[in-house]
């Protein structure tokens, strides 16, 4: 009896352990965030919600935030993640949708949306089996100047490559499609979504 009251303390143990390394807690506002593997990576499950200049909610309505994280510029996504985490490059975003479909041949329009996708969410039924536990939602995006787009249907999240002087890499699922498409944004007036990979 003792030997088995024993053995399922460490089954408990373990699996408490689990859980609590699947929670980050980013020390700078207390915020929790749920992680997790995918394949050789550690990413947040969850879109950042860090408050610092050069973010928002969309249409300026906290609730969005916390439904779908803050919306960045890249020039202050690039150091808008806690430490230990950082901005996924392109080449990040390839290992990771490369991972969720080996028969992916290219980095652009991609057929891997629909399993990191959320079960629920997206608009007209477009919800993904979200497979391996990345859960996209569409928190849209919005542009400096203040106009906000596609809330519901449309997510896009930043990526740390620059295209030009100009422009960055992102990439984006819409409702309707199973694809990723990779596309540019303009750092400073295009705000995008963050997810943050561990380093």
């Amino acid at each position: 009896m003792k030997k088995l009251l024993a053995i399922l303390l460490v089954l408990c143990a373990a699996t408490f352990a689990q859980e609590v390394e699947n929670v980050l807690m980013d020390s700078r506002d207390g915020k929790k965030y749920r992680s997790v593997v995918i394949g050789n990576q550690i990413w947040m499950a969850e879109n950042l919600n860090y408050k610092v200049k050069g973010s928002k909610c969309y249409d300026n309505q906290e609730s969005n935030c916390k439904k779908y994280g803050r919306l960045y510029n890249w020039v202050t996504a690039k150091t808008a993640c806690p430490s230990g985490w950082h901005l996924p490059s392109n080449e990040d975003w390839n290992v990771l949708i490369k991972f969720v479909n080996p028969s992916c041949s290219d980095d652009n329009r991609c057929a891997a949306g629909s399993k990191l996708k959320a079960t629920s969410g997206w608009a007209s039924n477009g919800n993904g089996t979200d497979a391996y536990g990345f859960s996209a939602l569409p928190g849209g995006y919005g542009y400096s100047g203040g106009t906000f787009l596609n809330v519901g249907s449309y997510g896009d999240w930043w990526s740390a490559t620059e295209d030009n002087a100009d422009l960055a890499y992102d990439r984006g699922m819409y409702y309707g499609y199973e694809i990723i498409n990779k596309h540019s944004g303009n750092k400073n007036y295009a705000l995008f979504s963050v997810r943050c990979l561990h380093d």
